[in-house]
C-alpha cells in the first residue's frame, strides 16, 4: 500500500513538474514613455504611450517587432502547444455549408471543405443542378488573407456584385461577375465601407462608400461623410451618380436598399450603432418622403405584402414588433401594428408566399413561429433542441423555407421546410470529429443585487465533478444590443475535450431581453455589465464548477474592454484574461475610424465633466494599478483592424507590463495581415486558438491530452 501511494505522489509530482517545464517569466522590451498630458474638465491625465497611436511609425513598428519575438519565444516553449494546433486541425477539418439562395433559376450556397482559409462560393442550375465554382476566394490572395465579405445577386440570377476585404480590413472593394460565365466585368469599385449592396434589376446597384483616406491614413483616419450612389454596369466609378449625402452631418451613416418591386428605394440612416433614420422616395424621383427621421427607433425594411410594408421595428416596442408602412404615405403616425410585442424578443422575419416566419429569442435560445399575412399566429416549427437558428431564408413565390440549426454539441444543420404540409427534411448536417451526446449544455440564471435574472449558458462534459477544481472559461461581451446565442463552435472542442467548463455569461448590454435590457448597460449604466460578469465568475464558484485559480476570462471588442476592467476590478477572481479587439481607452475611443459611432452605449468624453468621470472610473488603460496581483494576460490584436484600432491594445499591454510586478505574464500577440475578426483565413484561426488554449492551460497548471 505505501508503495502504491509513493508511485501516486510521484506520479502527480511529475505532472506538475512536466505543466511547468515551459517559458519563465517573460523579459518584456522597454517601452518609452512621453509627456502627453489632457486636461478633462480641470483634469489631468497622463498618456504616456500616446505615440503608439501611430501605428505606421518606424518606431511603432519596431516596438511591434520586439513585442511579436517576445509573446512567440514564450508560446513556443509550451510544451503541449503543438497537440492542441494537431488536434484543433483535425477537428477542424469537417465541410461546412450555408443555406441556399435562388435567384431567378440560379442557387447559391457557401460551402467550405475543411482547412480551406476561406469558404468559397457555389451555383446550380436549378435546384437538382450540377454545381460548380463561381467565386472561390482562395485564389485572390496566396495567403489567403483576401475574404470575400459580401455578395449580392441580381433578382434574374444574370450578375453577382461582390465585396472583397484584404488583410481584415472593414474597407471594401466591390466587382462585379458574369454569373454565366463566371467572368469578372471591368467594374471596380473602392473605399467602400459599412456597405450593403442593392440591386435594380440588372441595370446596376446601390452602395455606400467614403472619400478616398490620405495615404498612410487608411486604417485609423475618422469615418466622415459617408454617401450612397448607384453604380451602372459597365461604367467607371467616376461616373456613379450620388443619390445621397447629409453635407452637414459627417457622423452619419447611410445605406440604400430597394423594395421588392423595384418601385422605391429605401434610405437608412444611423449616428450610432443603435436607432435608425428611415426616408423612402419613388426610384427616379428626387424627393424624399420621411417615414422616421427622429433616430429614436430601430426599423428595418421585411417585405411587401399586398402593396405595404413590413417592417420590423422597437417603435412602441422593446422587444419588436412587425407593423406595415404605406409606401406612398409612410409617416410614422400612419404605421399600422401586424404582429404585436410578445415577451420573447423578435429578431428576425422572413416572408413566404403565404406565411412570416419569425424567430424569437426567449432566454438567449431561438424560437420560430409562423404567421399568416393578416398577422395571425398559425404554428410553432419544433427545433432539434436548445440552440440558435442562424440564417432563415424564404423562396422567392412559394411556401419553402431553409434555415440552419446548432447548438453548442449539435453542429450545423441546414433544415428545408414546407410551411403548407408542415414537415421538414435535412438538407446538410455537419460531419465533425465529436461526440455531441457526451456532452451537456445547462442555462442557468444568477441573481443580481437588483433582482435581476442573469442567464448562463454551461457547457461541460456529462459526469463532471463538483469539487471546485475544473478548468472554465467564462466568456462574456455585454454591449451594443447583440446576443451571442448557443452555436456550434470548432474552437471549443480542446477545451471541453480536456476537462474545461465553458461559460457564455448573457450580461446587461446585449440584446436578450430587448432594448430594456441593451439600455440597462449603456452609458451611465455599464457597471452593471462588469457586475454582471464578476456575477457570473462568483456564481460558477458557489455551484462548485470551479475556483478562482481555474477561470479564465475571454471577449473580443466591446468584450476586450469588459475584460480589461473586470481585471482590473476583481484581478483575484481571474487566474487568465483573454482580452481581444478591445476598446481599452476610453476616454479616446472616438477619436479613430468608426469609434465615433459607440457612443450610444458608452457616452464621450467630452459629453459632459459627469460622463468623463464615469468613463476615467473604468477606462481598462486609465485602471491598471501598482501593486495588484493581475490574471495571466494574452492580449489579441491584428495590424489591419481598423474598427478598433490596434493603438487600445498597444497602450494597455505597455501599461500593463510596466505597472505590474508580479510573476504571470503579460503578453500581446498581434496577428498580421489581419482585421477585427471577419474573414481571418483557417490557418490563422487555428494558430490564435491553440496560442490561447497553451496560454490559458499553461497558466492554470493543467496539461492537456495527457
Amino acid at each position: 500500500m505505501k508503495h502504491r501511494i509513493l508511485f501516486i505522489v510521484l506520479l502527480t509530482m511529475a505532472t506538475f513538474y512536466s505543466c511547468k517545464n515551459g517559458p519563465d517569466k517573460p523579459d518584456y522590451p522597454e517601452t518609452k514613455k512621453v509627456d502627453t498630458v489632457d486636461i478633462y474638465y480641470g483634469t489631468e491625465v497622463s498618456d504616456p504611450y500616446r505615440w503608439l497611436e501611430d501605428d505606421q511609425s518606424e518606431e511603432t513598428k519596431e516596438w511591434v517587432k520586439k513585442q511579436v519575438a517576445v509573446t512567440n519565444k514564450y508560446l513556443e516553449q509550451i510544451p503541449f502547444r503543438t497537440k492542441i494546433e494537431e488536434r484543433l486541425t483535425e477537428v477542424w477539418n469537417y465541410t461546412r455549408q450555408g443555406t441556399p439562395l435562388r435567384k431567378g433559376d440560379k442557387w447559391f450556397f457557401m460551402r467550405n471543405d475543411g482547412l480551406q482559409d476561406q469558404s468559397v462560393l457555389y451555383v446550380k442550375e436549378g435546384e437538382d443542378g450540377n454545381e460548380r465554382v463561381l467565386l472561390d476566394p482562395n485564389n485572390l490572395s496566396e495567403d489567403g488573407t483576401v475574404a470575400l465579405a459580401d455578395y449580392e445577386i441580381s433578382e434574374d440570377g444574370k450578375y453577382m456584385a461582390y465585396a472583397i476585404s484584404r488583410g481584415g480590413s472593414d474597407w471594401r472593394e466591390i466587382y462585379v461577375r458574369d454569373v454565366k460565365t463566371g467572368k469578372d466585368l471591368d467594374d471596380h469599385l473602392k473605399w467602400a465601407k459599412f456597405s450593403n449592396i442593392s440591386w435594380v434589376a440588372e441595370s446596376g446597384f446601390y452602395y455606400s462608400r467614403y472619400d478616398a483616406p490620405a495615404k498612410g491614413e487608411e486604417l485609423t483616419n475618422l469615418n466622415e461623410f459617408q454617401q450612397v450612389y448607384f453604380h451602372k454596369i459597365g461604367q467607371p466609378q467616376a461616373e456613379d451618380e450620388l443619390v445621397f449625402k447629409d453635407s452637414e452631418n459627417a457622423l452619419r451613416n447611410y445605406t440604400a436598399s430597394v423594395d421588392d418591386d423595384g418601385e422605391y428605394l429605401l434610405l437608412y440612416g444611423t449616428r450610432s450603432t443603435n436607432n435608425n433614420s428611415l426616408m423612402i422616395k419613388a426610384i427616379g424621383e428626387q424627393n424624399w418622403m420621411v417615414a422616421d427621421t427622429t433616430f429614436e427607433n430601430n426599423t428595418s425594411y421585411l417585405g411587401t405584402v399586398d402593396g405595404k410594408y413590413w417592417v420590423l421595428t422597437d417603435f412602441g416596442a422593446p422587444r419588436y414588433r412587425v407593423m406595415t408602412i404605406d409606401p406612398e404615405n409612410p409617416g410614422i403616425e400612419n404605421w399600422t401594428e401586424v404582429i404585436a410585442e410578445e415577451s420573447g424578443v423578435l429578431k428576425n422575419v422572413s416572408l413566404s408566399k403565404s406565411f412570416a416566419v419569425a424567430m424569437y429569442v426567449i432566454d438567449a435560445e431561438s424560437h420560430l413561429k409562423v404567421f399568416n399575412q393578416k398577422g395571425g399566429h398559425e404554428y410553432d416549427i419544433e427545433l432539434p433542441a436548445p440552440g440558435s437558428v442562424g440564417s432563415l431564408r424564404t423562396i422567392h413565390g412559394n411556401d419553402r423555407i431553409f434555415y440552419s440549426f446548432e447548438s453548442y454539441n449539435v453542429p450545423n444543420k441546414i433544415f428545408s421546410y414546407n410551411l403548407e404540409r408542415r414537415n421538414q427534411q435535412i438538407e446538410f448536417a455537419s460531419d465533425v470529429d465529436f461526440d455531441g451526446d457526451q456532452y451537456v449544455t445547462r442555462l442557468v440564471f444568477a441573481e443580481a443585487s437588483d433582482g435581476a435574472q442573469v442567464p448562463m449558458h454551461i457547457v461541460h462534459k456529462k459526469g463532471i465533478r463538483m469539487d471546485g477544481s475544473n478548468p472554465l472559461m467564462l466568456y462574456g461581451y455585454g454591449g451594443f444590443n447583440i446576443v451571442y446565442q448557443p452555436g456550434f463552435d470548432v474552437r471549443l472542442i480542446p477545451w471541453l475535450e480536456n476537462g474545461g467548463v465553458y461559460v457564455n455569461a448573457h450580461i446587461r448590454g446585449g440584446g436578450e431581453y430587448g432594448e430594456d435590457w441593451h439600455q440597462a448597460g449603456t452609458k451611465m449604466n455599464k457597471q452593471r455589465v462588469f457586475d454582471d460578469f464578476i456575477l457570473a465568475a462568483e456564481t460558477v464558484i458557489e455551484m462548485g464548477y470551479t475556483n478562482s485559480d481555474k477561470i479564465a476570462i475571454r471577449g473580443g471588442s466591446n468584450g476586450g474592454l469588459l475584460l480589461g476592467a473586470v481585471a482590473n476590478q476583481r484581478p483575484d477572481l481571474f487566474e487568465v484574461s483573454l482580452p481581444a479587439v478591445g476598446v481599452m481607452d476610453m476616454l479616446r475611443y472616438h477619436n479613430f475610424t468608426i469609434g465615433w459611432a459607440w457612443a450610444s452605449d458608452y457616452g464621450r468624453s467630452d459629453d459632459s465633466e459627469e460622463m468623463f468621470r464615469y468613463l476615467y472610473g473604468y477606462s481598462p488603460v486609465h485602471n491598471i494599478k501598482s501593486g495588484l496581483d493581475y490574471p495571466a494576460t494574452l492580449v489579441f490584436t491584428a495590424d489591419h483592424d481598423d474598427r478598433v484600432v490596434p493603438a487600445h491594445s498597444f497602450k494597455y499591454i505597455a501599461t500593463l507590463q510596466d505597472k505590474y510586478k508580479g510573476e504571470k505574464p503579460v503578453l500581446i500577440r498581434i496577428e498580421t495581415k489581419a482585421g477585427h475578426g471577419a474573414g481571418k483565413p483557417v490557418s490563422k484561426q487555428i494558430d490564435e486558438v491553440a496560442d490561447m488554449y497553451a496560454f490559458t492551460f499553461y497558466n492554470m497548471e493543467e496539461e492537456p491530452y495527457q
